[in-house]
C-alpha cells in the first residue's frame, strides 16, 4: 500500500523504522543525485544503519573529489545485491525507467521503494508505482535532503556538508536557477559552517576544462543551427567528433548550458550520439517556453525548463521530431 508523505518529518520517521537501506539515483548520475545519496549515506552511518549506495553505472570523473568509488557499488560491474533490503531511497528522479536494470533487481527483493525528488511528474509517461516525496518548489533535491537530515537529528560534518553543497551548487548552476527562492542560499550558508572547500567544489563542477575540450567547443559552436528567428539553437554532438577529440560523454554534458549564454536564444537543443542509433537529448529554456513536453515526445522527462531523454533511432529523426515541436511551440505563443 502506498504511503502518503507530505512533510520531511514523516519521511524521517519512516527512515528511522528501517535498518537495512539502499540509496540510489538515476543512471549517468549528476551532482544533485550523487550529493544527496552520499550525504544521506554518511548521515545514516552515524545513526548505525546498515546502508549501501548502489548506482546503475559509474560516476563521472569530475566528481572524484567526493571519492565516490570508496562508497558506491556499480550495478553494471557488480550486480550482487545485499541479502536484506528493507528500504530503497531513490534520489533526483521519479521515473523508474532511468534506474533500469537496477530498479527491477531491487524491486524483486520486495523492499519499500521511495522516490525523493523535485521534478514534476510526467504528463505522458510513467508515474511512480511506489511511494514518493516530491517537492517541486525545491531548486535541487539537495534542499530536501538537507531538511531530511535535520529532521533525522544527525549533526552535519564536513563530509555531509560537502556532498550537499555539491548537490545544491550543481543543480542551481552556482545559484543562477533558484526558482525565486531564498532557500538555496540559506541552505548553502548553513553548510558553509562545516568546513566545505567551496573553491574545490566550484573548480571540479564548472572549471574543469581541457585543451581538447576547448577545441571541441570551438568546432561545435561553428555548427549551431538557428531556428525561429534565432530563438532556438540546435547542435549535434556526433560520435565521430567526440572520438576525434578524445572526449567522453561526461566532458560534453555542459554544451547545452554554454549555448544558453547566447543572447537571442530562448531554447537550446543538443543531441549527443552515444551509439550509432542511441541519442541523448538535452533541452534548456530561459523560462519563456517550457521544454518538458518536447522531452516527453521521445519518452524523456525532467523540469519545465530543463529536460532531456534518450531517443532510439537515427539522429536526423530525433532532430526532426524535436525541432518541429519546439518551433510550433514558439510560433503558437
Amino acid at each position: 500500500m502506498k504511503q502518503t508523505i507530505t512533510q520531511t518529518q514523516e519521511l524521517a520517521d519512516l527512515i528511522i523504522r528501517y535498518d537495512h537501506i539502499v540509496l540510489t539515483t538515476h543512471r549517468q548520475c549528476d551532482g544533485d543525485g550523487l550529493g544527496c545519496e552520499l550525504a544521506l549515506y554518511y548521515a545514516l552511518k552515524k545513526m548505525g544503519k546498515s546502508v549501501k549506495v548502489i548506482n546503475v553505472d559509474g560516476t563521472p570523473k569530475k566528481y572524484k573529489f567526493l571519492e565516490p568509488d570508496l562508497h558506491i557499488q556499480y550495478f553494471d560491474k557488480n550486480p550482487e545485491l545485499p541479502p536484506q533490503i528493507e528500504l530503497v531511497l531513490v534520489f533526483d528522479t521519479n521515473d523508474e525507467r532511468i534506474i533500469e536494470p537496477l530498479f527491477s533487481a531491487l524491486k524483486s527483493k520486495d523492499p519499500l521503494i521511495f522516490f525523493i525528488d523535485h521534478h514534476p511528474l510526467l504528463q505522458n509517461g510513467p508515474r511512480p508505482e511506489t511511494e514518493s516525496y516530491i517537492d517541486m518548489s525545491a531548486a535541487s533535491t539537495g534542499e530536501i535532503v538537507f531538511e531530511l537530515i535535520q529532521k533525522l537529528g544527525v549533526s552535519f560534518d564536513s563530509q555531509i556538508a560537502t556532498a550537499l553543497y555539491t548537490s545544491v551548487t550543481f543543480d542551481t548552476q552556482m545559484y543562477r536557477f533558484i526558482r525565486n527562492s531564498p532557500r538555496p542560499h540559506l541552505v548553502a550558508a548553513e553548510l558553509l559552517r562545516h568546513s566545505v572547500n567551496t573553491e574545490e567544489v566550484h573548480r571540479h563542477l564548472f572549471s574543469h576544462q581541457t585543451i581538447k575540450k576547448i577545441a571541441f567547443i570551438s568546432k561545435i559552436f561553428s555548427q549551431i543551427d538557428y531556428f525561429a528567428d534565432g530563438k532556438l539553437a540546435f547542435v549535434a554532438l556526433t560520435l565521430e567528433d567526440m572520438n576525434y577529440f578524445g572526449l567522453d560523454f561526461d566532458e560534453v554534458r555542459d554544451v547545452t548550458d554554454q549555448i544558453m549564454t547566447i543572447d537571442s536564444i530562448e531554447i537550446a537543443l543538443v543531441i549527443r550520439q552515444d551509439k550509432p542509433n542511441i541519442m541523448k537529448v538535452s533541452l534548456r529554456s530561459k523560462g519563456v517556453y517550457e521544454v518538458l513536453s518536447a522531452a516527453e515526445k521521445i519518452g524523456g522527462g525532467g523540469h519545465w525548463y530543463a529536460s532531456g531523454g534518450t531517443y532510439v533511432g537515427p539522429l536526423e529523426d530525433a532532430k526532426k521530431i524535436l525541432i518541429n515541436h519546439l518551433q510550433n511551440q514558439i510560433s503558437n505563443r
